[in-house]
């Protein structure tokens, strides 16, 4: 009888070291998952988000917030874990220039309340262009609009801020 009560024992004590680790590493590795999920779904919405033909009217990026916060909780819906809960807050979305910031709680093994949200993730993202800044800023610029393509008048000749004739 000793023997099957140490048995029992041990198979109670593997059970609850089992159990201890699975906690300890979701804990642990959710923290890193959900910022690489919001980092990579944040940079693919907001290339999604990007307004083509504002861009070839004017000349410089703008995003539409609609359609990044459309097209970040589509993909986000699709790579999350069922089995916890996430509270997802937008803040300081910008047209001109691209600029979202988003906030991400979420739930981990260790929360039996659903109310309770231990893992918090923000992510800051921007869109940059190649474009330099001082193309806009040049002399001989009578009324161009930022974002417009200006004309530059040099020596008798007419330039574009593209360097085209």
């Amino acid at each position: 009888m000793n023997k099957g009560m140490l048995t029992v024992g041990i198979i109670l004590l593997s059970l609850i070291a089992l159990l201890l680790i699975n906690v300890i590493s979701n804990y642990s590795s959710g923290s890193e998952l959900d910022y690489y999920l919001v980092k990579e779904t944040v940079e693919a919405s907001m290339e999604d988000a990007v307004d083509i033909s504002y861009y070839r009217d004017y000349g410089t990026l703008r995003m539409d917030k609609e359609k990044f916060v459309e097209s970040f909780l589509r993909r986000f819906a699709d790579s999350i874990d069922n089995t916890r809960n996430y509270k997802i807050g937008f803040y300081d979305l910008n047209e001109v220039p691209p600029k979202v910031s988003v906030k991400v709680d979420s739930s981990t093994v260790l929360s039996f309340d659903s109310s309770k949200l231990l893992l918090t993730t923000t992510y800051d993202g921007i869109v940059e262009s190649n474009r330099k800044t001082d193309d806009f800023i040049s002399k001989g610029i009578a009324e161009g609009e930022i974002g417009n393509p200006v004309i530059i008048s040099q020596d008798g000749k007419t330039y574009t801020t593209d360097g085209e004739e």
